[in-house]
């Protein structure tokens, strides 16, 4: 199969980045219309950024009202909640301004003052009717790709684990990237934010290679490995390898700080079409079990199913390993080896564990877990080794284990 054979790409219709570059937001709201809903957390609720960006928007003629509400892992009633606080505001966008949850808050309330609840029915690919109203995205952290996806991720009561909104309407309309906002991020959050942005490059480049029917691109979100998606993954993975150690352990270093806000934007729009593996369809259950962190449980993971996938990814592994600039005197698969081993010595370098333990699973949850995530089923049916309850328990035990 030729190499450049299919491609697809689904990205806002406008990516501005850049240090200082928050500052566009009002003039580029007020391209969409006049009053605008904030979404933001606490933290950032009385941070001096967001009445800065109130200011701007004001300057412009956009009034803004702000909810500083947003949870960690989205849970659906805090969704709900921003909705009927802000029903009567009517807001023309929707402005997310923080790490994933809080721009996939502003994903989700945009589609709910569009289309009517159940929220469920919009659960799973392609079930979005239409248009949502214009949704802006500003990211301070550097690892979801949330500004540039179309995806968005809660928790509902309903359901044990994550539930996933996945269309193409969900992509925000604009996405602001400025580095400078992540410079307060702590070390420990850069760290796990990061390894979330090296493995949606990692696993959308060596994602299933599906045949390029025509109708792929209307009939699945995540099309598998193409052409363009490879691009972008390969980009942001030389920019992850080279600064996110030094982003972790020197936080104040502008130039790591845009490098990784680059490279999450370019591993974003990289799995935005190719899709995402074995590591995120297990975390899932790991997370729901352990209520751990997305990233952390990520980084954990993702060596061993590296491991696993081994026999059917040498080559785009050894493709890696080259864009890491890891030399090799062996062949492919030497190469593909010794990419896994230096993926595993900067995850230890910037203190992600390697071992399930240490997110406190036990022995006796290793089975669920493995049945569980048959259920993300556009994960398991998107990695490159058919993955199947016994193969998701070879990689448990292994990341049991620990290396």
């Amino acid at each position: 199969m030729k190499k450049y054979e299919y491609g697809v790409t689904r990205v806002p219709g406008r990516v501005i980045f850049g240090a200082g570059q928050r500052a566009a937001l009002g003039r580029v709201a007020a391209s969409f219309g006049k009053r605008a809903l904030i979404c933001t957390d606490s933290r950032l609720g009385q941070d001096s950024l967001i009445d800065q960006l109130v200011s701007n928007l004001a300057a412009h003629g956009v009034e803004a009202k702000v909810f500083d509400g947003t949870q960690a892992e989205l849970p659906l009633e805090g969704v709900r909640e921003c909705v009927a606080q802000y029903r009567q505001f009517d807001a023309d966008i929707y402005i997310g301004v923080g790490g994933g949850s809080c721009i996939d808050l502003a994903k989700v309330v945009s589609l709910l003052m569009t289309y009517p609840e159940p929220v469920a029915q919009y659960y799973g690919e392609f079930k979005v009717p239409g248009s949502i109203r214009p949704v802006i995205a500003i990211p301070t952290t550097s690892g979801t790709g949330s500004e540039v996806t179309p995806v968005a991720v809660l928790a509902d009561p309903q359901r044990a684990m994550k539930a996933g909104i996945s269309s193409p309407e969900l992509i925000p309309h604009v996405a602001i990237c400025d580095p400078e906002l992540t410079l307060s991020c702590p070390s420990g959050l850069t760290a796990i934010t990061g390894t979330d942005a090296l493995s949606h490059a990692i696993e959308a480049i060596s994602a299933i290679r599906r045949e390029p029917d025509p109708s792929m691109v209307m009939d699945r979100v995540f099309v598998g490995k193409n052409t363009l998606s490879d691009h972008y993954a390969l980009q942001a993975i030389r920019l992850i390898t080279d600064n996110l150690a030094t982003a972790v352990e020197h936080g104040s270093d502008i130039t790591a700080r845009s490098a990784m806000m680059l490279a999450s934007t370019y591993a974003g729009m990289a799995f935005s079409t190719a899709g995402t593996c074995a590591a995120h369809a297990i975390q899932y259950p790991v997370g729901a079990l352990t209520h751990t962190s997305h990233g952390l449980g990520i980084g954990v993971l993702l060596p061993y199913t590296m491991d696993f996938n081994l026999q059917a990814s040498v080559d785009v592994y050894a493709e890696i390993a080259e864009a890491m600039g890891i030399s090799s005197a062996g062949g492919p698969r030497e190469a593909a080896c010794a990419m896994i081993a230096s993926v595993r010595a900067l995850l230890k370098r910037i203190n992600v564990p390697s071992s399930l333990k240490d997110l406190g699973v036990k022995p006796e949850d290793l089975d669920a877990i493995a049945q569980q995530t048959m259920s993300a089923a556009r994960l398991v049916e998107n990695n490159p080794r058919k993955l199947d309850i016994p193969g998701v328990r070879s990689i448990l035990d292994a990341a049991m284990q620990g290396a």
